[in-house]
């Protein structure tokens, strides 16, 4: 099996107004000023996602057993399609106990991950100068999701009571995260067909299978 390396980015510098290198990731001492909620002064910073993303689904292509489908149908995976796709790709393991991935591309420039049935992760998830994160940190998190789904450290699970909910957690080497969140918007019956497939997959999903 071989190993993921992340490709080698050539170092980005962005200036202010006043010619001033502005230091992503450092940004605030303290809280960030309501303003920078509202401002995105470069987001092509987030361009190299692109590139990290192509280098996963090429590490997946030649390590696991998968087909992999390319094109605008792809994008439909995403339980809320994003207007501002330029590109999907979607990675299904030949074994029905895997989740499935799919990656989309979009424009801002970021990268839209679906895992399994019922949930979109967003890198960045929001972008504005105010959160400051970087390109290395975003790529760190989607790494690490994608390879909790690849070695089966992913589970899904549909909550019924007073309120229907979708909850998912990652399990990483020395860590994870979970969330949940209400279904509002998620057609009834793509959480009924959901359900039923998790519901015979108490362990949470399965690792994919080795390319033979």
């Amino acid at each position: 099996m071989t190993s993921y390396v992340r490709p080698t980015i050539d170092e980005q510098v962005f200036r202010d107004s006043d010619g001033r290198r502005i230091d992503y990731g450092n940004l605030w001492a303290d809280s960030p000023p309501e303003s920078a909620y509202s401002v995105t002064e470069h987001p092509e910073r987030y361009a190299p996602l692109h590139t990290v993303a192509d280098a996963l689904i090429e590490h997946i292509r030649v390590t696991y057993d998968v087909e992999i489908d390319e094109g605008p149908e792809a994008a439909a995976e995403l339980v809320r399609p994003h207007r501002d796709a330029t590109r999907a790709v979607r990675i299904r393991p030949n074994d029905s106990t895997c989740a499935t991935l799919t990656f989309v591309f979009t424009s801002y420039p970021g990268i839209g991950m679906h895992a399994g049935l019922l949930h979109d992760f967003y890198f960045p998830s929001c972008g504005c100068d105010a959160c400051d994160s970087t390109w290395q940190e975003e790529a760190d998190l989607l790494e690490r999701q994608v390879f909790a789904v690849v070695t089966g450290n992913y589970r899904e699970k549909v909550e019924r009571g007073n309120r229907l909910w979708v909850e998912h957690s990652f399990t990483y080497p020395g860590g994870g995260n979970s969330g949940k969140s209400g279904a509002g918007g998620i057609p009834a019956a793509r959480i009924d067909a959901a359900d039923r497939i998790l519901s015979a997959l108490p362990g949470g999903w399965a690792a994919w299978p080795p390319r033979p």
